[in-house]
């Protein structure tokens, strides 16, 4: 039998409904995991939908999250969690069968009025009375072609068909950039209510003094996030670089950071004072349809040496250095030019700050209710075409 753990919202149940809006739902459903970034995603939406009224209840999936990830969760919400894996974990199919079920009896149980999944395939064969929306952070298909220009090998092809048909299933589907949208429609097709809603954090404070090194954060073990390219550009840059994040992943992966000091996985306080201080952020990802860790630093004011990526490109085009993300020596040179140029630096952090102020949470909100407005008059639709076929 599938086991589920609860963990209860441990602050004071909600009483703020009057800045719920007409149309807003009263309560909502939303998948999570504690690998990667999709966790800062829904804890700084979550919030933002608890503060404007609306009761969220997480549903995890994965390997579960540490004593502190549950606390943060707790402040916002109900923490579930379900031991089921994520898609891209495993490589039989059949190990996500219990998904549907189990989120359609979370539905019922606490009369949840709309569903955001953070993995569009757990859409696949969910069939629920409220609204879904399917938000396309990341997949395995997406993935494949950005990092390795090639479909998933064999024992992984089921999840382009699987992600294909969880994306249509969802009355509404959103992804965190245009560029991710491209991808993800020239993987699955052109979709229906494809929306495009930017991520946001809560910003830091300006007001650290800058320390002259260079900041790195993220699962260092996927090879999407290129760390073995910023780790060799370390020998070469003057500044000492930090890289945070885990180097060994779920199914064995592994990066031995040698140049650079790694700390490997750290909290999100911890994080977010070396985002403060660094005086230099980089990420030399290949793959990436947002990236939270790089908004957190401009919103900071530190200087972007960035991968030359689509998604880079569409967020912070002139607002940063941008590199081959196959060339250590472009990024240690762009490193080394801002270190040793102070009014460069500077320079380059004004700008990032003022981009960053464009990708405000309360910005976010109000798309994210557009978005659900959209799900729901959907989901309408969709009931009434089933009724009639019914009746037929």
């Amino acid at each position: 039998m599938l086991r589920q753990s609860h963990d209860h919202h441990a602050g004071t149940r909600l009483n703020n409904t009057r800045d719920r809006q007409p149309g807003d739902p009263r309560s909502i459903l939303m998948t999570v995991d504690a690998v990667g970034g999709v966790w800062r995603y829904a804890m700084d939406l979550g919030s933002s939908l608890r503060d404007a009224g609306m009761q969220v209840t997480f549903q995890g999936f994965g390997p579960p999250p540490d004593e502190e990830k549950r606390r943060e969760a707790r402040r916002i919400g109900d923490l579930l969690w379900a031991d089921a894996p994520l898609d891209w974990t495993t490589l039989d199919e059949s190990d996500l069968a219990v998904i549907p079920s189990l989120l359609r009896r979370v539905v019922e149980e606490r009369r949840v009025d709309l569903v955001q999944l953070n993995v569009p395939s757990q859409a696949f064969g969910l069939e629920l009375p409220v609204p879904v929306v399917a938000m396309a952070h990341s997949c395995v298909v997406t993935w494949f072609r950005a990092v390795r220009g090639l479909p998933p090998p064999p024992p992984m092809q089921w999840h382009e068909n699987r992600t294909r048909v969880g994306l249509r299933c969802a009355d509404a589907v959103v992804a965190p950039s245009s560029s991710h949208a491209d991808m993800v429609a020239a993987a699955y097709g052109a979709l229906d209510g494809l929306h495009v809603v930017h991520n946001a954090v809560h910003p830091l404070s300006v007001d650290h003094p800058k320390e002259s090194y260079v900041f790195a954060a993220g699962r260092w073990w996927d090879e999407g996030k290129n760390g073995a390219v910023l780790d060799a550009a370390a020998a070469l840059a003057g500044p000492p670089v930090v890289m945070a994040g885990a180097t060994r992943g779920p199914d064995g992966q592994y990066i031995d950071i040698r140049h650079a000091r790694a700390l490997g996985e750290i909290s999100n306080i911890d994080a977010r004072r070396h985002l403060a201080r660094a005086a230099i952020f980089a990420s030399p990802s290949i793959y990436e349809p947002f990236g939270l860790t790089v908004l957190e630093a401009a919103s900071a004011g530190a200087a972007l040496v960035l991968a030359d990526n689509p998604t880079y490109r569409e967020l912070w085009d002139g607002c940063g250095l941008f590199c081959d993300p196959a060339s250590p020596e472009e990024f240690a040179a762009a490193i080394n030019s801002v270190a040793s140029d102070p009014v460069l630096r500077a320079d380059l952090g004004r700008q990032a700050l003022a981009r960053s102020r464009a990708f405000t949470l309360s910005r976010q909100l109000k798309a994210m209710r557009q978005v659900f407005a959209a799900a729901a008059a959907s989901a309408v639709a969709r009931q009434r075409s089933s009724n009639k076929a019914m009746a037929s």
